[in-house]
């Protein structure tokens, strides 16, 4: 495989505090790189560099290292997905896609066309939609349509999966996997590196080079890891024993030193200085302290809710839902972005009131969130406030903890106390609110997206805090793993009044696929299939039924191969477009993007005519 791009030697330092070292990395041709590394490491800074966003630092010290610097391919296409995107609000999709590719296509209607294929691509198929009216999911995909339609050789991505629901990262996965160019994806997320990536790259400084690299999925990299650190903890021993024996051998009288040999006195040295280093890179790696309190409440029935119906803006969320909290009990919350799962969170904490239906809580139930937008915290305020409000002591399970020992539990140092929210990195706000949480007893965790930007370590210590909470918790996350693991029922949102309990996820995900199955087979009619799938697809409402007449009978007796038909064609059109001959072709490229444009408007309007007929049908 030909090499796109190689960084050698690079070190990056804000301030006082280095994030790496001589960090080396080479990407080559079909590469599915997956980045981690523990919080503060270095990853999104490193993934700008590589993008020309930000450069490596040029003083490199003198110790006969090699040059730092990146050598690419020549007119390499790089992407680069931030993990927050910086659109203008009031932006058409079209607009964005467009302006994106001013520097590549000087034709303005080259650039719409490729960017109608880009957003048909992630499944936007609205280009006069604004930005500002899609959910953090849809921009996401705005954001990744964008560096598409550049055709990239290679992609950088940053926290990808913070904002896609689990559907949307299984999507993810199809897109990356199913695409040319190479792609480096900085992501905590333990299923995705399991099944999407072809390589694994940790950013981290018990590493001799600061990275370690292994071909393969998450599980082959787990393994080669753990051998990689036996392996180094018995250097570390071996070479302790041999320091042990310079020490006694320099530990002799005055005389004795005067007659030993230069050269053996500085190897004792160069093996102490060794030892030293191994110490350091072996020391266990910290992670945040993250201990919920439970109030001890021993009541079975915390929270009964019974025949919850609600809709937003016209539009029905759910109905008929009934689910009961009892200690010792997690569901697991899914549904695509917009589902109502925000919404269904509001009404189990009273800040809003059903349509239909009742809450009962238990006398005094202690509810503790975690909000996923972390409102709640003041990006003026500075660390120690926002910890400890600013006094100097936290109250902790009844006793004072000094918020210096507070900090350092979730990983802060004194130095950051003075430090405002708003400078701090998304783990870190992350690490903060947890903070804030431990302190209030509950009966019932609710936790909205509490993975955001957590490294796998401290993912891990909040798992096995979550599994020894002794009350009840209801979890909306993306983390497939962390549902797992932890959940003991499964809630499922269809955003079109549907909701149905599995038995864990791999179930849903079985439903969700068979549901797919069957309704590419029925020509994608929209049909709602309830019974199975618990599932059902948001349609018109049905018209007056009346007997079709002659010809409409017949117009929807050929519908489905009309369909069919129609489908095809696209798909030829699609085919036809990755054609390295028309892709050379400035004139039939544009011709074919305006007729792959107008077969996919024909497969829309078969569809939506195929609605109205079977609506209407008697």
């Amino acid at each position: 495989m030909a090499l796109l791009l190689t960084c050698e030697n690079l070190t990056k330092t804000f301030g006082t505090r280095s994030l790496f070292e001589g960090v080396a990395l080479s990407i080559q041709e079909g590469d599915r790189v997956g980045l981690i590394g523990p919080n503060g490491s270095g990853k999104s800074t490193l993934l700008k560099i590589l993008a020309g966003l930000e450069t490596a630092d040029v003083d490199q010290p003198g110790d006969g290292s090699a040059k730092a610097g990146i050598t690419s391919r020549k007119n390499l296409r790089v992407g680069y997905v931030a993990q927050q995107d910086a659109f203008d609000e009031h932006a058409t999709l079209l607009d964005v896609l467009a302006d994106g590719l001013t520097d590549q296509f000087h034709d303005a209607h080259d650039r719409e066309q490729l960017a109608y294929v880009a957003l048909s691509k992630v499944g936007l198929d609205d280009p006069s939609v604004t930005v500002g009216s899609l959910s953090g999911g849809w921009r996401k995909r705005v954001a990744l349509a964008r560096e598409l339609a550049r055709e990239p050789d290679v992609l950088l991505m940053d926290e990808p999966t913070n904002h896609l629901d689990v559907r949307g990262i299984e999507w993810l996965e199809q897109i990356l996997a199913n695409q040319p160019f190479a792609s480096v994806v900085v992501t905590h997320d333990r299923y995705f590196l399991e099944r999407a990536v072809s390589r694994v790259v940790e950013l981290n400084r018990t590493y001799p080079a600061g990275v370690f690299s292994v071909d393969g999925p998450y599980s082959t990299f787990l393994q080669r890891r753990a051998d990689f650190l036996e392996s180094q903890q018995q250097q570390q021993q071996s070479l302790a024993s041999k320091v042990r024996e310079d020490i006694r051998w320099l530990s002799r009288g005055a005389k004795a030193r005067r007659t030993k040999s230069k050269s053996r006195i500085d190897a004792s040295h160069g093996r102490m200085d060794e030892l030293a280093d191994l110490k350091s890179r072996n020391a266990p790696g910290r992670a945040a302290g993250v201990q919920f309190a439970a109030s001890g409440r021993q009541t079975q029935k915390l929270l009964v809710a019974t025949g919850l119906a609600k809709s937003l803006g016209g539009r029905l969320l759910f109905r008929d839902l009934d689910l009961m909290l009892s200690p010792g009990t997690c569901i697991g919350l899914l549904g695509e972005n917009g589902s109502g799962k925000t919404t269904l969170i509001r009404l189990l904490t009273g800040e809003l009131s059903p349509d239909e239906g009742t809450i009962k809580r238990a006398d005094n139930l202690r509810t503790v969130v975690f909000t996923q937008a972390r409102e709640e915290l003041d990006p003026r305020q500075s660390l120690r406030d926002a910890l400890a409000h600013g006094g100097d002591f936290v109250t902790f399970r009844d006793k004072p903890v000094h918020v210096n020992a507070w900090a350092s539990r979730f990983l802060f140092d004194a130095q950051q106390l003075k430090v405002s929210v708003g400078d701090l990195s998304g783990g870190e706000q992350a690490r903060i609110l947890m903070a804030r949480l431990m302190l209030k007893p509950a009966d019932l965790l609710i936790l909205d997206e509490p993975t955001n930007d957590l490294d796998i370590a401290s993912l891990e210590v909040l798992e096995q805090s979550l599994s020894d909470f002794p009350g009840a918790i209801m979890l909306v996350t993306h983390d497939r793993f962390m549902l797992d693991r932890l959940s003991t029922d499964i809630l499922a949102l269809d955003g079109a009044g549907g909701a149905k309990f599995y038995a864990e996820l791999a179930q849903w995900q079985n439903a969700q696929d068979e549901a797919e199955s069957r309704q590419k087979k029925r020509g994608r009619s929209g049909e709602a299939d309830r019974n199975d799938t618990g599932s059902a697809t948001a349609v018109a409402a049905p018209a007056t039924k009346v007997k079709l007449s002659y010809k409409e009978q017949r117009e929807l007796d050929q519908m489905e191969s009309n369909i069919t038909a129609a489908e095809a064609e696209v798909a030829r059109l699609e085919a036809l477009m990755a054609d390295p001959d028309v892709l050379a072709d400035h004139a039939r490229l544009t011709a074919c993007c305006r007729d792959l444009e107008s077969a996919q408007a024909k497969v829309t309007k078969l569809y939506k005519r195929w609605e109205v007929l079977e609506s209407r049908r008697a």
